[in-house]
């Protein structure tokens, strides 16, 4: 059972690092809230086509649960990412990736808050160098250069993302027992509702971009993979291991995203990629050694 969490984690994980270089490759061939529109679009399109009888099967529990589940799809799925990608637009990446590194830290502390789940020095030591992994690649291996950050509107809106997506990842210990692909499209659905106001806006701005060829591919891939993909399995390894240690692994993202642009983008592979990489999954092994029994 942990071994098939940790593999879903990982893969989930990887699928997001991939959604950062899509995002880079997107510039100028799709706009932000475009991409998101479309990105839901196609994931609806797709998990319905494949979901409708089961929908039915488990409708009766969806809709006793529908308001959770609208939850999911508002929190975990449009916020994160609308208010990530507005908030590019005023602050930088290194900024983005350091105070994404913050969410798990989020989560231990509400679950100590509302559920007193325990938290062994291992995990705060795991998670510190899982944090050091992170500060790497956001600094390109130059960790003096934090020192100068500066925060603005933009930090205040990834304070908002980090809050939702550690508010979501807790709240996935009441999700209803559905089947996966009912639980991935209800919360898709309204993801999609809550995306449509948002590209409207981005239109009435003049700032919307029309997928171009390249722009298509990209939205399918976060559709397949950023969106579908994904979430099903941070939601299998969240449901394995509990959310304080899967959320460990959301740090993996920045160093995936590094290294598969190394891979994809063609930039030069540097000594601190190996290192990051070799701080976030060392860390995530020693807070695993060190979990609490209880957990």
């Amino acid at each position: 059972m942990q071994k098939t969490a940790y593999l879903c984690l990982v893969i989930a994980t990887l699928s997001w690092g991939g959604n950062a270089v899509a995002g880079k490759l997107a510039l100028g061939h799709v706009s932000p809230m475009m991409l998101t529109f479309w990105r839901w679009a196609f994931a609806v399109a797709i998990i319905f086509a494949i979901s409708v009888p089961q929908l039915r099967k488990d409708w009766p529990i969806v809709r006793k649960r529908l308001p959770i589940l609208i939850f999911y799809g508002i929190i975990g799925y449009t916020t994160f990412n609308a208010v990530l990608y507005t908030a590019l637009k005023y602050t930088t990446a290194i900024n983005v990736a350091i105070e994404q590194a913050g969410i798990p830290m989020l989560i231990f502390l509400i679950n100590f808050a509302l559920f007193r789940t325990r938290v062994s020095l291992a995990q705060i030591f795991g998670f510190s160098l899982t944090l050091v992994g992170v500060a790497l690649t956001a600094s390109h291996g130059n960790l003096a250069s934090l020192l100068n950050l500066t925060v603005n509107f933009g930090d205040a809106l990834m304070l908002i993302a980090v809050v939702a997506y550690a508010v979501y990842t807790v709240s996935l210990r009441w999700k209803p027992v559905v089947d996966w692909r009912t639980l991935m499209a209800i919360p898709a659905l309204f993801a999609l509702l809550t995306t449509v106001p948002l590209v409207l806006w981005e239109y009435s701005g003049d700032a919307a971009i029309w997928p171009d060829t390249r722009g298509w591919v990209i939205v399918l891939y976060t559709a397949v993979f950023a969106s579908l993909l994904a979430q099903v399995l941070y939601i299998k390894g969240v449901e394995g291991i509990g959310p304080n240690r899967a959320s460990l692994f959301i740090n993996l993202i920045p160093v995936f995203g590094t290294l598969l642009s190394v891979a994809i983008i063609g930039e030069d592979l540097q000594f601190f990629h190996v290192a990051a990489l070799v701080l976030a999954l060392g860390g995530i092994a020693i807070a695993e050694k060190g979990k609490p029994a209880s957990q």
